[in-house]
C-alpha cells in the first residue's frame, strides 16, 4: 500500500471529524519561534491555533503518515518537537498538518494549521467531516 500511495504524487487523503481541543495547540503555534519556523519551512505565518481532526484509528494511511519523515519543527536547542506536512484542506486552502512528537499524543489525532481560521472559512463545528490531502515524503 505504501508504494501505491507514494506513486500517487506522494500524497494521502484523509477524512476525519472535527473536535475541540484543550487549547494547547494555540499556545504552541502562537510562540514566536514556532510561527517563524513555520513561515520559514512552510511559507506562511500560521493563525495561532489548530483545527483538531480525529481520523478512524484503523485507517491504514495513518501508519504511512506517522512513519513519514515530514519537515522537522525544531526548537532553539535543535530538538525536534514535531513534524510538518504540506496540506490541502477541503480542496481549497493550503496549510500544514502538525504531528507533535509527544509520546502520549493520540495516534489518530491530527492538527491542521493555516493562515486563516479554518472553522470560520468552512463553517465547521465539532463532529463535522473534513477532508485533507497531505504531502508525505
Amino acid at each position: 500500500m505504501v508504494t501505491a500511495l507514494k506513486n500517487n504524487r506522494n500524497t494521502i487523503t484523509l477524512t476525519g471529524k472535527v473536535f475541540s481541543g484543550v487549547g494547547k495547540g494555540a499556545s504552541f503555534i502562537g510562540l514566536p519561534w514556532v510561527m517563524h519556523e513555520i513561515k520559514r519551512k512552510m511559507g506562511f505565518f500560521p493563525l495561532p491555533g489548530t483545527l483538531n481532526i480525529k481520523v478512524c484509528p484503523s485507517d491504514e494511511r495513518l501508519k504511512i503518515l506517522n512513519q513519514a519523515k515530514g519537515i522537522k519543527l525544531m526548537n532553539k536547542e535543535k530538538e525536534g518537537t514535531g513534524k510538518l506536512f504540506k496540506t490541502l484542506i477541503m480542496d481549497r486552502i493550503y496549510g500544514a498538518t502538525v504531528r507533535p512528537e509527544i509520546s502520549l499524543y493520540p495516534y489518530n489525532h491530527l492538527e491542521v494549521i493555516s493562515s486563516i481560521c479554518l472553522r470560520d472559512e468552512f463553517k465547521l463545528g465539532d463532529g463535522d467531516i473534513i477532508k485533507i490531502k497531505i504531502w508525505i515524503n
